[in-house]
């Protein structure tokens, strides 16, 4: 079992002549078996932190640790088989591969660790399932609406079964019913699995299905659901 753990991390953007820290010094720790929800207003450094949890973009100081490695010392290849094996990321653009089937879509991620066709699809279908796509696997990404996209990315991001899950918005195209199914279903797989999930969200839904509930503001952390966020609509 193993925990994430991002130490001191920072990650700041040149705006004109003036470095806007988007993460600012940011210590978290996600423990096996736990789901956390972080919430925050846009621009507070959410997906930021979280892509540099995955290893997709490099902090500019601190560092991140899962399964006894720092992540950001990861050779390109290392850092691939880290993406491809250990992470499960649910990306807010969905990123599908237009004109392949949803099957073929979620199956993408075990292809690309080069299981035959007929075995990704025999262990992508069961996934579909589950968010509910079943009986759509076979259509294109052209032909789902927006939250059957969404709940494609779902289940890709699942289909290896991860250990680690990173979700970027998971449930912003969904509606309330599938909101709270998908929610839950990634809490379950922390759960059963003894993963650590983190997942960036404004759902309020997040707060009560979640294990933890936590605030990036201005690029610092908080424990808890800021009032004011939830207050502007932004939770």
């Amino acid at each position: 079992m193993s925990s994430l753990e991002l130490r001191e991390v920072v990650k700041g953007y040149m705006t004109g002549e003036e470095v806007i820290r988007a993460v600012d010094g940011v210590s978290l720790t996600v423990t096996a078996g736990e789901l956390v929800a972080l919430y925050g207003p846009s621009g507070s450094g959410k997906t930021t932190l979280l892509l540099i949890a995955a290893g997709l973009m490099r902090a500019d100081a601190g560092s991140v640790w899962f399964a006894g490695r720092d992540i950001s010392r990861l050779t390109a290849r290392e850092g691939s088989l880290y993406r491809r094996r250990d992470v499960g990321f649910v990306f807010q653009s969905f990123q599908l591969i237009l004109g392949a089937s949803a099957l073929d879509n979620a199956a993408v991620k075990l292809l690309a660790d080069r299981a035959s066709l007929r075995q990704a699809r025999i262990r992508a279908l069961p996934w579909l399932d589950r968010v509910g796509l079943g009986s759509r696997a076979e259509h294109t990404p052209e032909r789902l609406s927006m939250g059957e996209r969404q709940r494609v990315a779902v289940a890709r991001a699942l289909v290896n079964q991860p250990r680690l899950l990173l979700a970027d918005e998971p449930t912003g195209n969904l509606d309330s019913r599938r909101s709270r199914e998908t929610l839950e279903l990634l809490r379950d797989l922390c759960h059963e699995n003894e993963i650590p999930g983190l997942l960036v969200t404004h759902d309020p839904q997040a707060s009560r299905i979640a294990d933890r509930v936590l605030t990036l503001k201005d690029g610092r952390l908080h424990a808890g659901l800021q009032s004011d966020l939830a207050v502007r609509g932004e939770s």
